[in-house]
């Protein structure tokens, strides 16, 4: 690929990643704030589990929280899942074309582990879809259904994955791909557990049954990891900016 044009298209994706990333961890921080703000009042309707008062922008704001779902559904119902999808995908791509396309430059360190282009690749694709599948597991196991096992449980699970990158990747790379592999579990949190359970919810209301409430709080739960997990994301991107991190 020419360099100058390889520039562009990382200049571009990063652009766009760093753009709907944004919008992505703005809403989830906003709704775990907001979570967090709701009151019970009396006079509420029946079903609200809480409401708060907001002032932005010269103007105030109204929310109310039911836990299932109301009585009935407004004709327009707003969904936060394009922001999830889109930073993914440009993350993705940028990944592609910066590790993989170059992997000999970013990706591949001969003095750690001597890797072909195909096998290093083969690996990091493989490392993001296996850490899905091992976090799915665990949330639905036994372990998911207590917190403090759980924040363990996936404590360990980073640190494994930590230990394997340095060990097959470069300094970059490793941390790259530590961050692509939590990335990819929020990314898919939503695209396979969140949003389909929101729609089982609303398909159950507008077919005039009881939705399952364990849809709202395996949902609500995966949001929720996806908040903090947010953090070490953060990191991890910004990680090859600063060599001290990666480079010993």
């Amino acid at each position: 690929m020419d360099i100058l044009f390889q520039d562009w298209i990382n200049l571009i994706l990063r652009w766009a990643h760093l753009i709907t990333g944004i919008a992505w961890i703005g809403s989830s921080f906003y709704f775990v704030w907001l979570d967090l703000s709701l009151r019970k009042r009396p006079g509420m309707d029946e079903g609200v589990y809480g409401e708060a008062w907001m002032v932005h922008g010269g103007g105030f704001y109204h929310v109310n929280k039911w836990m299932v779902a109301p009585s009935s559904m407004p004709p327009e119902l707003h969904w936060f899942k394009y922001e999830a999808y889109f930073t993914w995908i440009t993350g993705f791509a940028l990944l592609v074309t910066m590790y993989y396309w170059s992997a000999e430059s970013y990706l591949i360190d001969p003095s750690v582990l001597a890797l072909t282009k195909m096998d290093a690749i083969l690996i990091g694709l493989g490392s993001l879809f296996a850490g899905w599948v091992i976090y799915d597991i665990i949330c639905k196991s036994a372990i998911g259904k207590r917190t403090d096992t759980l924040a363990v449980a996936l404590f360990i699970l980073i640190m494994a994955a930590s230990y394997l990158f340095t060990n097959v990747f470069s300094g970059r790379g490793a941390f790259i791909h530590v961050g692509a592999m939590i990335g990819t579990i929020m990314a898919a949190n939503v695209f396979r557990i969140i949003i389909p359970n929101q729609k089982k919810v609303v398909a159950s209301l507008m077919a005039g049954e009881k939705p399952d409430p364990k849809l709202g709080l395996q949902a609500k739960q995966r949001s929720t990891h996806n908040n903090y997990l947010t953090l070490p994301v953060l990191l991890m991107m910004i990680s090859n900016h600063y060599s001290m991190l990666f480079s010993h």
